[in-house]
């Protein structure tokens, strides 16, 4: 590596370290002192305080990378164009790319860590987050009572096509009680509707007890009489633990989980609902190349940092095209979900725009 590289390197990982760690301390600040009242209302031990942020770090940081990573661009660009030092370069022959290429890998090497750590801890983080909120409202459990918790008001997307609505669900003895399942066709139109008191798990397979069987016509209304029985073995494929890995929101899982999930849900033909779970699966490799866009955002602007005015206004404009790219995510996402666009174009769609707007600006370099 070359001692300019290096140089440059050095200002960018300095900068961007310097942002980091500001917004990451006005984000606790900030966080601390909007709950402030409910803290000392709950009498929360500083403790277990300090573990509940640290538990945030992640989610904070996979947030603010993308803006410290424009802040230090234009730091660090607008800096060595102020002391004609960029001039310099671009007179030896030194192109836009030569000179710029060390800031690109570092945001593509910003990206993938970014995604690392949303994958493997932002959300086990979350998780953790939301149990030690509970410990700050006097929910807390032991081990051995969080075993034997019961579950109430339990609701999946299940295999073939069934909604399932469990009253109580016992970990302890993997047993439900009030009961209903609500059988679907391809099209998501009820066919028929399942109540059952009780249902227990013999290792294998599913038996309830007081089964009443409703078919529906096309309209939703019952068609004959209803099926009665006292016991009745249930064609149902999930497992208890399908059941509680089910439970688990979207957002909480991983890459794996989800796509797993979406496999399950692919397979009662839940269209919509699997076109919303797909464009979520692609944002999680979309969104952490937020970082490396935000850098080629930031490039054209920094080269023309160099009276104070003239960076004051290229800082907002590139925080401008920031906030618009933001948005233009937002929208490319609900479009995806409500079915206008394919799910891998709208994930990704926004970065495609707008790394073509910086490519366009850095073209109109002199």
């Amino acid at each position: 590596m070359r001692i300019l590289d290096r140089y440059i390197l050095k200002s960018m990982w300095d900068s961007f370290l310097g942002c980091l760690l500001v917004f990451l301390s006005l984000y606790v600040i900030i966080d601390l002192f909007s709950n402030l009242d409910e803290l000392l209302k709950q009498k929360v031990a500083i403790e277990m305080l300090v573990k509940y942020y640290i538990a945030f770090l992640p989610v904070i940081f996979v947030q603010i990378s993308p803006i410290a990573c424009l802040l230090a661009t234009v730091y660090s660009l607008g800096n060595l164009n102020r002391d004609n030092e960029i001039l310099a370069m671009r007179s030896s022959g030194w192109s836009i790319f030569r000179l710029t290429h060390m800031l690109i890998l570092f945001g593509f090497i910003t990206s993938i860590f970014v995604f690392m750590v949303n994958e493997k801890f932002v959300y086990t983080a979350q998780d953790r987050m939301k149990n030690i909120k509970q410990q700050f409202e006097g929910n807390k459990k032991d081990t051995q009572e969080k075993q034997d918790e019961t579950i109430k008001n339990l609701s999946i997307y299940g295999l073939s096509n069934r909604l399932f609505f469990v009253g109580k669900f016992s970990r302890k003895d993997a047993t439900m009680e009030n009961i209903t399942i609500l059988q679907q066709d391809e099209k998501q139109d009820l066919t028929a509707k399942i109540v059952a008191n009780k249902g227990t798990w013999d290792g294998s397979l599913w038996k309830f007890y007081q089964v009443q069987t409703f078919n529906l016509d096309a309209k939703g209304r019952v068609v004959g009489e209803p099926r009665y029985n006292e016991e009745e073995i249930m064609d149902i494929p999930e497992s208890p633990q399908d059941f509680l890995n089910q439970r688990k929101l979207p957002e909480f899982m991983d890459i794996p989980q989800l796509e797993n999930y979406i496999w399950k849900l692919s397979k009662s033909g839940a269209k919509s609902i699997v076109q919303s779970l797909k464009v979520d699966l692609y944002s999680r490799y979309a969104f952490p190349m937020t970082s490396l866009i935000i850098i080629f955002l930031g490039i054209p602007f920094s080269m023309k940092i160099r009276k104070k005015v003239v960076g004051l206004s290229s800082i907002g404009v590139s925080i401008v095209l920031c906030f618009l790219y933001y948005v233009t995510n937002a929208v490319c996402i609900a479009l995806g979900k409500g079915g206008l666009l394919p799910p891998i174009i709208s994930a990704w769609l926004a970065n495609i725009i707008f790394f073509s707007i910086s490519l366009y600006l850095v073209s109109l370099l002199p």
